[in-house]
């Protein structure tokens, strides 16, 4: 009985013992509870603090930037209404002008037709007269601005092309050595005695007239000591003849049918030799690859003359020219220097083709296989075709220049005085020329105006005209310098 007691009471104290500690841990938890409430109140209640500041920063710089776009606003509407009243007061000024200039015409037209009038009146014009008097003074006008202009474009070519153009010809030139021209149309054959002329006659002169007759030549004997002369125009026959005669004097055996037996050898002699000559020409110029009839023609033109000058020659002088203009200029030098090695082939067929040489040559090196740009250099070489190619235009200045460089050529007294005269005629046909010089061999005309009747845009005016008409009229080697000169002369005497 006391163990049951004891043991209910021990239970009665444990119960207590457990409740209390469950309030004591509970008001623990409760005041734990209580602090973190406090603490998320204060938390919440500073986070709203700073979040309504924010708020007020943002709405207060919102409110900053509505106030200076209003400003803006503002002076770009003032600046809107100034410059509309601006435009207004533009508007009227311009509306004002526009009915001043109306009143001016109208008032011009007006005086206009008085003037019509009172030089109708006065002066008996009609207004078809009028008109073509202003359509005259206008077109006088036009011209001179032209002229203007056109001295002013050909100013500034010069300027930026002369003294290009100026150092490629002139380091082509130096680099070639020409020679003087040699004009003949004799050949001198030495002979080994005077004896030999004897027998060159022939009896009753029959070896004498049978050589002329067969070979074409004169055979001139004179009281030269061991030597004759063979005259002809043509160099071809001229050669044959004097191959001919040196065989028949190197043989000792001459009569009619001896001399036809060497003379056929001579004709394929010298074309041998026509052959070797292009052969030649070819190697020169470090050409390659041309049919063989052109170059047996262009060896034939080692026997023709133009002025005085060797074709071949020419032709080699022109090709090296041309080739050393392409290298300065930087264009291939190979087909410049075969079209302008070529440009003159035409004069080997001119006496059995009718027609122009470079029209010619450019017809007979097309059927041979050349290219359309060295046949267009021929063609276009003496403008019979405007030339559109560097090639062409190449060909052209080393012709001109190999050609009209001094002591290429030269003319008979005739055809230079006629030319001369022909010159200093077209020069003094212009209005207000007073004298006209030919001077430096043709190839320069020093034209004198008279200042009181030609300005200075009219002297260019006939300068250029003379010039035009010159090129149209007349054949002449190189160029020639057409000089305008108007001089005013004051002078008084002290007495």
């Amino acid at each position: 009985m006391g163990i049951a007691l004891g043991t209910g009471s021990l239970l009665s104290l444990v119960s207590v013992v457990i409740t209390v500690a469950v309030a004591v841990i509970a008001g623990v938890l409760l005041h734990r509870l209580r602090n973190e409430r406090e603490q998320l109140r204060t938390a919440a209640e500073r986070e709203a603090r700073e979040i309504r500041a924010a708020a007020k920063d943002e709405v207060r710089e919102i409110r900053s930037d509505l106030e200076r776009r209003e400003r803006r606003l503002a002076d770009r509407e003032a600046r809107i209404d100034a410059e509309s009243e601006h435009l207004h007061l533009r508007r009227r000024e311009l509306t004002e002008e526009r009915e001043a200039l109306e009143r001016r015409r109208a008032e011009a037209i007006r005086l206009e037709e008085e003037r019509r009038t009172i030089l109708e009146r006065v002066a008996s014009y009609t207004a078809v007269e009028a008109r073509t008097d202003l359509v005259r003074s206008v077109e006088q006008q036009a011209k001179r601005e032209a002229a203007v202009i056109v001295r002013d474009i050909e100013r500034a070519a010069r300027e930026r092309g002369e003294e290009r153009a100026r150092r490629i010809v002139s380091t082509a030139i130096q680099r070639v050595a020409g020679e003087q021209t040699a004009e003949s149309v004799v050949s001198v054959l030495h002979l080994p005695s005077e004896d030999m002329k004897g027998r060159i006659i022939g009896r009753e002169g029959r070896n004498i007239r049978a050589f002329e007759a067969v070979t074409g030549v004169n055979l001139i004997i004179d009281d030269t000591p061991e030597a004759v002369l063979l005259s002809c125009f043509d160099p071809v026959r001229r050669e044959v003849a004097r191959l001919t005669l040196d065989a028949l004097v190197a043989d000792g055996r001459i009569h009619p049918h001896r001399i036809e037996e060497v003379y056929e050898r001579s004709v394929a002699e010298v074309e041998q030799l026509c052959v070797r000559h292009g052969e030649d020409a070819l190697t020169d110029t470090g050409i390659t690859d041309m049919h063989p009839e052109l170059v047996a023609l262009l060896g034939r033109l080692r026997y023709r003359t133009s002025y005085g000058q060797n074709v071949l020659g020419h032709l080699l002088e022109s090709a090296h020219i041309a080739g050393m203009m392409a290298a300065e200029l930087g264009v291939e030098p190979t087909p410049v220097k075969r079209g302008t090695l070529l440009h003159d082939i035409g004069k080997a067929l001119t006496h059995e083709v009718e027609g122009s040489h470079a029209l010619i040559g450019a017809d007979l090196a097309r059927r041979h296989g050349e290219s359309e740009d060295v046949v267009h250099a021929i063609e276009a070489h003496h403008n019979e075709v405007d030339p559109r190619t560097v090639e062409a235009v190449l060909t052209q200045a080393a012709d001109a220049v190999s050609g009209g460089r001094p002591g290429a050529r030269r003319e008979s007294l005739e055809s230079y005085v006629r030319r001369l005269k022909r010159l200093e005629q077209i020069a003094a046909a212009h209005a207000g020329v007073a004298k006209v010089f030919a001077m430096q061999a043709g190839r320069e005309i020093r034209v004198m105006v008279r200042p009181e009747d030609v300005d200075d845009i009219q002297a260019q005016v006939i300068a250029r005209d003379v010039a035009k008409q010159v090129e149209e009229e007349l054949t002449y080697p190189g160029q020639i310098r057409i000089t305008v000169v108007r001089e005013s002369r004051a002078t008084e005497f002290a007495r």
